[in-house]
């Protein structure tokens, strides 16, 4: 179609001052943008704003003048005959110009006038483009004149007049809707400037426009008739600063539940939900019939004394630092609380001391993390760990009570511990009689099997990850994104989902709007959000530098820059760079909540994944009075290489998680790699090769000799990154490996790791080629490996330990959930995390997954006596 433009500069009023006009060919001002924008449109003074109304005897008599003007022109010029050659150049214009003028007289008797528009002939100009094929809509004032421009096609002939007039019905239906008072819109969506631009009317909207400099810059996949057919705005893609700021705009939920589907869904989470809470209340009777004893008296909840506590703080224990959510002991002297867990231990006699860790890598300079020898200045004394572990005694008394943990542990070893309560009074006895005596009255129908992956018909529903022999797991259920949004391939996820084994959803953006995921969007978004503090310290990040596994401050224009075209160390070996959580996950909503509406509207199996709504969601039940843990959504933007270097490759380490998660790859960008430095980085592989056979020597003599391949054996060239996720059957034996293998890895300045204290937790380790290979010959297991393509979903179950490494630069946006038929896992988590050392990163419940489930029936049970009563 024609395309429309809109200038905002107006033309002035008289025929004198406009024709003078006509033999403008540059810009007074020397930017870049008005440079660019006057290669393809014209551009025109600015004139006064004054509204005034033309009459058609107006148009005519303004008409006739400008013929006479041009005659009276040509006349002069016959007198001179160097004149005369300026004027057969612009004969042809001319020529076009009459013809569009007795073209548009003709259709102007024929029209009702129904808006103030002024067609007029288009004075020409030297800076046009001769192939432009656009046409201009100026505003003078309230007016609007729509004019055709030159063509290259039209060069060499005039136009057909038939084509002339169906061209200005066009033109005229585009703006006939258009307000009259179009003045106070004549500036650009995106940057909010008129002055010198030019501005492309929405026909879909007939309200908004758009300028070239801004369409060229944040919308390089749209041309200027994409954006007059449907801006940016309608296309709920718009990424200017004040669009970026709202919430709203779009439906994040793709599929909205019947009561049928809701109170089924309901049912199944409280029947899954309630063998944890009956677990919840059995330990609290036993504590509290323990207390009974310890009295001397009946065991009731009415004599259990209230603990000062908001809903705006949460309670761990001292000894283990796992949530408290009712029942506790706490000290009145010293304020030391403890959870019914440690209590148990305490009785018991099997209390695990929990030791101090302090762990230092030795930093041995830039040198030697390229594989050469330590640098003289550095410490040749090792600070790899320091380790605090006491032996002290805490014991229970004969009848069950419990003193307060001794100075040593961080209590005063003086009085005794006394049980307390948070919540109400039998509120959680009475929560479980409610859910029992609901599932009693409705019983749930047995569920089919939709699994259809061992049949050869749906090769497209599914992905080769492993081969392991004898197993029927090798292949993972991978949808398409619109296939999730039926109920039948909810239940078919489930299948998978309730055996522990990863989800990948394909193509999850094509259900979206298509905001745009650059990070350079993001960033100037976070920037001009003047409401927010965080928005002044954004000049700089830190991000952390994979090699020495340290942050490092950068400019973010630097960090960027070099996501897009790549960043090296001087010796040519590739800078992996990654930020993590940025901006901060607790502010993402805040900051940028058309990104995180446009994530949300992204997920697949929103039942499960939305933290929201997500009605199967144990974390979205907890009340708005809660303290909620933090979940998400988390952006990691992060470098990539297709080759793996073995060494500061950008990578998240071999860790698992505590709750269920959904990775979606956002955005990706590919670096070229010169020869020059991929013969520089094949050089520094061996120096590696050599620096780890010879420490390993050193350490644990010649049988300990590593033979490290760094073959890659992945060149999908629309894959973004590679993972690696492990079956929670073989977890021990993973454990087994690394604790067997651990010298092998490096941490921290490329320093050994010496010890682990849990293989996994710690984060210290990331499987290569090699190591794969190693793990299944030694102990014949493999996880599930594969690619993760731009815009694909990756569902990760709680307890499945991963690792990922970036085969491009990529943005990633994660959010962590609580399934229901997770819990048990989760609750397992809980308790591995909190055997492990004092300080250790990983060991704060951050979860409170009990707090969780006891909230999630209460929230269940309302919304299913809701439903029951719509229903009935």
């Amino acid at each position: 179609m024609e395309s429309l433009v809109v200038t905002a500069n107006g033309v002035n009023n008289g025929v004198k001052e406009k024709k003078k006009l006509v033999g403008a060919t540059s810009l007074s001002s020397g930017s870049s943008d008005l440079e660019e924008e006057s290669s393809s449109v014209e551009c025109v003074k600015r004139v006064s704003n004054k509204t005034r109304k033309r009459s058609k005897a107006d148009e005519i008599k303004a008409k006739s003048s400008r013929k006479k003007r041009r005659v009276g022109s040509g006349g002069d010029d016959d007198e001179c005959e160097e004149k005369k050659k300026k004027q057969r150049s612009s004969v042809k214009r001319r020529a076009k110009e009459e013809v569009e003028e007795e073209v548009v007289d003709d259709e102007k008797k024929n029209r009702e006038r129904k808006l103030q528009v002024v067609p007029f002939s288009k004075a020409t100009s030297r800076s046009r483009r001769k192939n432009s094929d656009s046409a201009d809509v100026w505003f003078r004032g309230n007016e609007i004149d729509v004019v055709s421009a030159s063509s290259s096609r039209f060069d060499s002939e005039l136009l057909d007049s038939h084509l002339k007039i169906e061209y200005w019905n066009d033109c005229r239906s585009m703006t006939r809707n258009l307000k009259a008072d179009l003045g106070d819109l004549a500036i650009c969506h995106q940057c909010s400037q008129g002055e010198r631009r030019y501005l492309f009317i929405c026909t879909f909207c007939e309200e908004r426009l758009y300028c070239l400099p801004c369409i060229k810059k944040w919308y390089p996949h749209m041309t200027k008739d994409d954006v007059i057919d449907q801006c940016p705005f309608c296309r709920r893609t718009c990424n200017c600063s004040s669009c970026l700021h709202s919430s709203g705009l779009i439906e994040t939920s793709k599929r909205k539940l019947n009561n049928d589907e809701r109170f089924y869904h309901l049912q199944y989470l409280i029947v899954s939900m309630l063998p944890f809470l009956k677990k919840f209340c059995k330990a609290q009777d036993q504590e509290i019939e323990t207390e009974a004893k310890v009295q001397g008296v009946v065991a009731s909840q009415d004599d259990i004394s209230e603990s000062l506590c908001s809903n705006e703080e949460r309670v761990f224990c001292n000894h283990c630092a796992t949530s408290i959510v009712d029942l506790h002991r706490s000290c009145t002297k010293c304020s030391y609380e403890l959870c019914l867990n440690c209590c148990e231990e305490i009785r018991g006699g099997g209390l695990s001391e929990r030791s101090e860790v302090k762990l230092e890598f030795e930093n041995k300079g830039a040198r030697y993390m390229h594989g050469e020898d330590a640098e003289p200045s550095s410490s040749s004394v090792s600070k790899d760990e320091t380790i605090n572990i006491t032996s002290i005694k805490w014991n229970a008394d004969e009848n069950g009570s419990i003193p307060c943990a001794p100075k040593e542990l961080g209590g005063c070893g003086e009085s005794v511990l006394e049980l307390k309560r948070i919540l109400p009074v039998t509120w959680m006895s009475d929560l479980e009689h409610k859910a029992e005596t609901f599932l009693a009255s409705y019983i749930m129908d047995p569920t089919m099997s939709y699994c259809r992956c061992s049949s050869d018909l749906d090769e497209s529903m599914k992905r080769k990850a492993a081969s392991r022999d004898g197993s029927n797991d090798n292949y993972l259920y991978s949808p398409d994104s619109f296939d999730v949004l039926m109920q039948e391939e909810l239940l078919h996820f489930q299948e998978h989902w309730s055996k522990g084994e990863p989800v990948i959803v394909r193509n999850s953006l094509d259900i979206t709007a298509g905001l745009s995921w650059e990070p350079m969007v993001m960033w100037r978004a976070l920037c001009e959000n003047v409401d927010s503090p965080t928005s002044t310290n954004m000049s700089d990040v830190k991000a952390i530098d994979c090699l020495a596994n340290c942050a490092v401050k950068i400019d973010t224009r630097c960090f960027f820059e070099g996501y897009s075209k790549g960043r090296t160390y001087a010796n040519f070996w590739p800078e992996m760079l990654k930020l993590k959580d940025w901006p901060p996950s607790d502010k993402f909503e805040n900051l940028l909540p058309r990104h995180c509406d446009e994530f949300i509207s992204a997920l697949p199996f929103q039942e499960y994944s939305d933290p929201r709504s997500g009605i199967l969601n144990i974390a979205a039940k907890l009340p708005e009075r809660i303290l909620k843990p933090d979940l998400g959504p988390k952006t990691y933007i992060a470098y990539g290489t297709s080759d793996e270097l073995g060494r500061g490759d950008s990578v998240t380490k071999l860790h698992c998680d505590m709750s269920d998660a959904v990775n979606i790859l956002m955005h990706t960008a590919e670096v070229t790699i010169t020869e020059e430095q991929r013969a520089a980085i094949e050089a520094l592989k061996q120096k590696h090769k050599q620096q780890n056979e010879k420490e390993l020597q050193e350490q644990i003599g010649s049988e300990g000799k590593e033979i490290v391949s760094y073959e890659n054996e992945y060149h999908d060239e629309t894959g973004g990154a590679l993972w690696d996720i492990f079956r929670r059957e073989d977890v021990p034996k993973l454990e087994e490996y690394l604790r067997k293998h651990c010298k092998e890895f490096r941490h921290t300045f490329c320093s050994r790791v010496k010890k682990v204290y849990h293989p996994i937790h710690d984060q210290y380790c990331f499987l290569t080629v090699e190591h794969k290979r190693k793990l299944k010959a030694e102990f014949g297991i493999e996880p599930w490996t594969f690619v993760q393509k731009l815009g694909e979903a990756v569902f990760i179950p709680a307890g499945c330990p991963h690792q990922v490494r970036n085969l491009k630069s990529c943005t990633k946006v994660a959010v962590d959930f609580v399934s229901p038929e997770n819990i048990d896992e989760c609750l397992r988590l809980t308790d591995e995390f909190r055997q492990l050392p004092k300080n250790h990163k990983a060991r704060e419940d951050k979860l409170e997954i009990k707090k969780m489930v006891i909230y999630a029936v209460e929230q269940a049970l309302k919304e299913v006596e809701t439903l029951l009563a719509d229903l009935s």
